[in-house]
């Protein structure tokens, strides 16, 4: 080891909804933050993927956002909080109160650009604002989630477009795409709430969803619902595969304000897109859409690549994760991927890591 390195016993790579649990836990167990575990955090403040979120996504309006363990301590919950404060606003200010409370020491803005394996234990190297470190743990905790990888799928035509390419990831706000002719690509609830948002907005809107969406009654998902989108990533994350969508498993709950989008006509989809013009969408059926902006709300892919020269992928394109470990290499663990791709399962998993990864360091002896 260098002057600019440490070692550990567990480091956890992410400190959004699943770092922290499995951090939460990890100390439960008896092991200290920021001596026998270290959690780094790319973000330049608490939040997770949520301090990036748009300014009008409110909570309830979306994905649900699920306690974090203990948090009840503290007198919080994301079920009474503040429905006409700006989502990201809210779950900053609770994880920064939840870090703050339970001491984790998270480590930020750090980020991980490579683990290695040294043939003893795991090398993780990090760029801070203050240099690079390299920090030695027996065991890694990978909870990156997906913020940091978005995903656009490829159409004929897309480098000829004369307009803006915008990823959910850096949409911000309606405002944004006044008076323009906009398509809007993806099948799940943030293409929608895009389309709502944009209906009084924009000069013209159309949609493209690949299937139909699966628009189910009630509110939120209901119990059985969480179960197959969970064990759909169960099932590909056991078997190397790429992960599913949580929405394919899941469909889109028929809140009142997508009903009533829904009885005004707006979320009436076009269909596949063919090409992508100069001046905007041609679709399978030969129509044309003029667009000045495509906002792909297409969903993102587990963020791995700092794990690539470890080569845990598949053939299939992903991991092999059973027990929320490679089978690869069982010192590293996977939370917020497969079945805890979501908040649906992700809190739950924090509890289950943290047991494995004390007891593979017992059997280490450390």
């Amino acid at each position: 080891m260098t002057d600019s390195s440490l070692a550990t016993k567990c480091v956890v790579i992410g400190a959004g909804q699943a770092g922290l649990s499995v951090a939460y836990f990890l100390q439960r167990l008896g092991l200290e933050a920021g001596e026998e575990f270290v959690l780094l955090d790319r973000g330049p403040e608490p939040g997770g993927a949520w301090q990036h979120r748009w300014a009008s996504l409110r909570l309830g309006s979306a994905h649900r956002v699920n306690d974090l363990p203990g948090m009840d301590e503290l007198g919080l919950s994301f079920g009474t909080a503040d429905r006409n404060t700006p989502a990201r606003d809210v779950v900053v200010d609770y994880y920064r109160q939840y870090e703050a409370h339970f001491d984790l020491k998270v480590v930020r803005p750090a980020t991980v650009a490579r683990v290695t394996d040294t043939g003893g234990p795991l090398l993780v190297e990090i760029r801070t604002e203050g240099g690079e470190l390299e920090l030695f743990g027996s065991t890694v905790v990978n909870a990156t989630g997906t913020w940091g990888s978005p995903f656009v799928p490829w159409y004929p035509g897309m480098r000829d477009f004369a307009g803006r390419h915008v990823h959910t990831a850096a949409y911000r706000d309606a405002a944004d795409f006044a008076g323009q002719d906009v398509v809007v690509v993806g099948g799940g609830t943030s293409a929608i709430g895009f389309i709502i948002e944009l209906e009084s907005v924009a000069g013209s809107i159309a949609w493209s969803a690949r299937r139909p969406t699966d628009f189910i009654d009630g509110p939120s998902l209901n119990l059985e619902d969480a179960v197959k989108a969970v064990a759909m990533q169960d099932e590909a994350a056991r078997a190397g595969r790429a992960l599913p969508s949580i929405v394919s498993g899941t469909g889109v709950p028929r809140t009142r304000r997508i009903q009533a989008a829904l009885d005004r006509g707006v979320l009436e989809s076009k269909g596949v897109i063919a090409r992508i013009e100069t001046e905007g969408v041609r679709w399978v059926d030969g129509s044309f859409s003029p667009a000045q902006a495509i906002i792909w709300a297409t969903g993102f892919r587990p963020e791995l690549r700092h794990l690539s020269p470890l080569r845990l992928r598949e053939r299939e394109g992903g991991v092999t994760v059973a027990s929320h470990h490679s089978e690869r290499d069982p010192r590293i663990y996977f939370a917020g991927y497969g079945p805890s791709a979501s908040t649906i399962g992700a809190a739950r998993a924090g509890r289950n890591i943290a047991r494995q990864v004390v007891a593979t360091l017992s059997r280490m002896g450390r």
